[in-house]
């Protein structure tokens, strides 16, 4: 069996914002940008990794999804609490560097964690959060 992880999906509250940090602030590159009604998915990935990508969707699009529910799901994403992604870099500095730079909120600083890893966390513009891990 092969399988990849080939999209996983984030929400956005204000699409041109989220936009802005994915492709301006990490670099990646953009691979669809898709309206219906007045909602919009953008799909975007790192530029040397065509396989993996990240869709910025609206949230709670579902047409199954209750008003309490949406409710819900905006009061998490406010507290930062409903999605977010793990993300490597070989240079953590550099990259954390770079995103505080471009004025991203900043959760954590480069610290080296107790479990082995390296790592820091920003927030995106929705307020799902973003971790990087140093690759070594």
């Amino acid at each position: 069996m092969d399988i990849t992880i080939h999209q996983s999906f984030l929400p956005h509250t204000d699409p041109d914002a989220s936009l802005a940090f994915y492709r301006d602030s990490l670099g990646f590159e953009v691979r669809a940008d898709v309206g219906y009604g007045d909602m919009r998915w953008i799909t975007v990935g790192p530029t040397d990794q065509p396989s993996t990508s990240i869709v910025l969707e609206p949230p709670a699009a579902d047409p199954g999804v209750t008003d309490d529910e949406r409710r819900t799901i905006a009061e998490m994403m406010a507290k930062g609490t409903y999605a977010g992604v793990n993300l490597g870099t070989p240079d953590l500095d550099a990259t954390f560097a770079k995103l505080r730079e471009s004025g991203a909120e900043i959760v954590q600083e480069p610290v080296d964690q107790p479990y082995g890893i390296r790592d820091c966390a920003f927030r995106d513009p929705a307020g799902n959060m973003i971790r990087i891990q140093e690759l070594r």
